[in-house]
This record gives structure tokens, C-alpha cells and sequence, in this order.
């Protein structure tokens, strides 16, 4: 990465800082640990979790990223050369080319059923007689579970976003943020309109945003401490290289409660979304409410009771689209800026050395599923398995790293001078996010890797 390369402008360096966290965590990972954890609760308990843990680890992987100006690996080779703290930077380089080998097979599934749902395919076959649930459940198994088309656009994903980081930063990265996260709140405040006027609109509303306190509990706690720690993509290293493209005048403090709002924004519009439209269709129970299942079977269900059902269907899927593409060329760029500043090469050598193989490492996360006996580690398809062992184990450790070596190994007055922009800005609560980050935070990444580890 070149020293001087930069985001050309502050709408432009937020939609692709936000964009680098909005993704399927906030559409199906959110509203399916609401439902599990009390609605109204667990909203209550994420929004604490997020002003506790978020923001204070996202301006430590800022000012990290800035100050460094370079990789998730570089940046603490240039901060404190000649020690070993590098090697914290290669857990999120690990864990973010491991998450970009499954999660561009998610990403293929959503343009596979934005095809579907414009093409009609979806729907095809459907009647109001037909047992929904083993209709759209048969459905989603022959579409992205079996056959060569998940694997067709799988590979249609990784040629976009190889597309797209070709241009590099200012003209592949920040444009096409420009672009699609403007594009991804407007569908989604459509969906909303639409949601809220159903029948019984307000009784999802109500599960979802009035907290009852006698549901708040050890597991709440924990499940929103994980959402806030996933949803804002912290420990992944896309933080630390997306913050080496900011300007040195950037206002750190108020870009990361920026982005972390608008994160935030789009886990509750959605919310917005699912909860009242589940009520008013007479949908319940946790398994349509969880992960893909609540994806690719339980929302095609209500679009099919609506009227207009495959528009409505391909404007979701556009939807999840955006946020698939804009996550994966954040998760893409890790790797890339890291061959790219270590190697000393071409961004366009870069960019061909880090995806290419993808088009190997997904084709065997996507066969996994089909029940290659081979591919499964630990008794779990190699999807899943790459899956808990990078959001479970890697993750937490890369976020506690960095807040050891933020808070208790660069000089005591790194983390103002980053945040004040050395003293051209006023900060009180500078004194607050240190203490946050030496203290509060990694004791927190540490219970969510116990309750991780306990999991497993």
C-alpha cells in the first residue's frame, strides 16, 4: 500500500468503514438471537454492550491502523519494530482469509436466489395448499445445498469483488461503497414501510423493542456481547487496514460512533423488518428464526403470501447482495493490502494471488456441505468448521491482542495524541476509551471466548 493512499472523502471513508461491518451478521445473525433471547432484552443489553465493547475496541484498531500505516501485520511492525507483537496481526489475517473462503459461498447463495426471484425460479411450483415450510426447506436444499450452481456463483462473487479491488481503494473500494450502502438503507426502509403496515404490526414491534428486564440474564449478556463483537467485524483486521487509508485529520472518535450507529441501525431496521412480518404471517418457533433457515426459508415464505412475491423476494436478496459484496471486499482487502505491503508487489498481482485461490478454497467449503465425508474436520463440513473455529477462537484472541498491546504496550499517550489528532482536537473521554480498553474490554473478550470455548 502506498503511504499516501487515502479515502478521498468523509461520506466516502464512512460507506466503506460501514460497509466493511454490515453484513449477514445484522440480517439473520440479529434478529435470530433476538428472538432467542427475549427481544426487547437483548436489544437493551446490545446497545450497552456496543457503547462498553464496540466502540472502545474499534478507535484501539483505528489508531492502530492510522498511526501504522500499513497492513494488520505491518502496522505493528512500524509502531514497535524490532518485538514480537506482529504476530498479533496475523490472527486477523488468518482468520479473515479463512472467513473470506466460506463466507463467498454465502455470498454466492444470495445472488444465486436474487436470480431465482427475478427469474421466478423461486417461486415456481408454489401454491397456498403446498406445506410452506417443506416447500421453500426442498427448495433451499436444491438450490445452494447440491449440484454445480452454488459452486457457478460462488465463482460469479469472487470475479465481482476481484472486479471491484482491482481499481483499488478510491475508485474500486470507496466508489462502489458510495454507491450500494445509500442504495442498502433505502431497501431497507422500504421493507420497513412495508413491515409496520402489515395486521399486527405492533405486536412484533413490541417483542422486539420493550424490554422486560426479568429476561435479562447470563445468556443475554453473553449472546450480545458476541453480536456486538461480530456485527462491527472487530478483531478481522479489516479495522486496522481500512483506518491505514484515513486521513491523519480524520475525527476518530466521531467516525467509529458513526459507523457503530449506522451498524447499529441497520441490525434494528431490520428487526423492524422480521419481527412484525413473522407475527402477521402466524410464523413462530426458533427454527424459522434461525440463521439460513430464516434466510432462504422462512422470508421466502412470507414474500410468497404477498402480493408481487418474486419482486418483493429479489428486492430482499438485492439487499443481502449489497451487504455481501461490500463484506467481502473489506475481508478481501485485509489479505490483499497485506501481500501487497509485505511482498512488495502490484495491488494487481495482490489482488490475483488472494482471490485466486478462492476459487479452490470455497469450491471445497461448498462440496463440504453436501456430506463429503473428506472434508469434515472434527466431525463438521468443512464450512461449518472453519466457521466456529475463526468466530469462536481466532477472533477474540486477534480483539485481546490488540487491546493489550494498545493499551498496555505502545506509549501511555499513543491512544490520545490518535484521538485528539495530537492535541488539534478536544477528547474527554479519552481517559474513559484507555481504561475501557485496558481493562473492561479484554475482560469481556475473554468471557466471550470462554463461553466460546465452553461451546465447543
Amino acid at each position: 500500500m502506498a503511504k499516501d493512499t487515502t479515502f478521498s472523502s468523509k461520506f466516502g471513508l464512512i460507506a466503506a468503514t460501514v460497509g466493511s461491518a454490515v453484513g449477514l451478521g445484522n440480517v439473520w445473525r440479529f434478529p435470530s438471537l433476538a428472538q432467542e433471547n427475549g427481544g426487547g432484552a437483548f436489544l437493551l443489553v446490545y446497545i450497552c454492550c456496543i457503547f462498553i465493547l464496540g466502540i472502545p475496541v474499534m478507535l484501539a484498531e483505528f489508531s492502530l491502523g492510522r498511526a501504522g500505516r500499513s497492513d494488520s501485520v505491518g502496522s505493528f511492525k512500524n509502531l514497535t519494530p524490532g518485538n514480537k507483537w506482529w504476530i498479533a496481526g496475523c490472527f486477523g489475517l488468518v482468520a479473515s482469509y479463512l472467513i473470506l473462503a466460506f463466507y463467498m459461498v454465502v455470498a454466492g447463495w444470495t445472488i444465486e436466489y436474487l436470480w431465482q426471484s427475478i427469474s421466478g425460479g423461486l417461486f415456481e411450483g408454489f401454491n397456498s395448499a403446498s406445506s410452506q415450510n417443506t416447500f421453500f426447506a426442498d427448495k433451499m436444499k436444491s438450490l445452494i445445498l447440491s449440484g454445480s450452481e452454488p459452486i457457478f456463483w460462488t465463482f460469479a462473487m469472487i470475479a465481482l469483488n476481484l472486479v471491484i479491488l482491482l481499481k483499488g481503494v478510491k475508485k474500486g473500494i470507496e466508489k462502489i461503497s458510495n454507491i450500494l450502502m445509500p442504495l442498502l438503507f433505502v431497501i431497507l426502509l422500504i421493507f420497513c414501510a412495508v413491515s409496520l403496515s402489515l395486521p399486527n404490526a405492533s405486536e412484533g414491534l413490541k417483542f422486539f423493542l420493550t424490554p422486560d428486564f426479568d429476561k435479562i440474564n447470563s445468556q443475554v449478556i453473553v449472546a450480545a456481547l458476541g453480536q456486538a463483537f461480530f456485527s462491527l467485524s472487530l478483531g478481522m483486521g479489516i479495522l486496522v487496514t481500512y483506518s491505514s487509508y484515513f486521513p491523519k485529520t480524520t475525527k476518530m472518535v466521531r467516525t467509529s460512533v458513526t459507523v457503530t450507529f449506522l451498524d447499529f441501525l441497520v441490525s434494528v431496521l431490520m428487526g423492524i423488518i422480521i419481527f412484525p412480518a413473522v407475527i402477521s404471517f402466524g410464523i413462530s418457533g426458533s427454527e424459522n428464526m434461525a440463521g439460513m433457515t430464516l434466510v432462504f426459508v422462512t422470508l421466502p415464505e412470507i414474500f410468497a403470501q404477498m402480493g408481487g412475491s418474486q419482486w418483493w423476494s429479489a428486492l430482499f436478496f438485492l439487499l443481502l447482495g449489497v451487504a455481501a459484496i461490500t463484506s467481502t471486499i473489506s475481508i478481501a482487502e485485509v489479505s490483499i493490502a497485506f501481500v501487497h505491503d509485505r511482498f512488495r508487489i502490484s495491488r494487481k498481482k495482490a489482488c490475483f494471488i488472494v482471490l485466486l485461490p478462492l476459487f479452490l478454497f470455497s469450491t471445497l467449503c461448498s462440496v463440504s456441505l453436501t456430506g463429503v465425508e473428506w472434508l469434515q474436520i472434527a466431525n463438521l463440513p468443512l464450512f461449518d468448521a472453519l466457521d466456529k473455529f475463526t468466530a469462536n477462537m481466532v477472533l477474540p484472541a486477534s480483539a485481546l491482542l490488540i487491546c493489550l498491546y494498545v493499551g498496555w504496550v505502545l506509549p501511555k499517550n499513543f491512544l490520545k495524541d490518535e484521538l485528539t489528532n495530537y492535541e488539534t482536537l478536544r477528547s474527554p473521554i479519552t481517559p474513559v476509551i484507555l481504561f475501557l480498553i485496558k481493562f473492561v474490554c479484554p475482560a469481556l473478550i475473554a468471557i466471550i471466548f470462554l463461553a466460546n470455548f465452553i461451546k465447543i
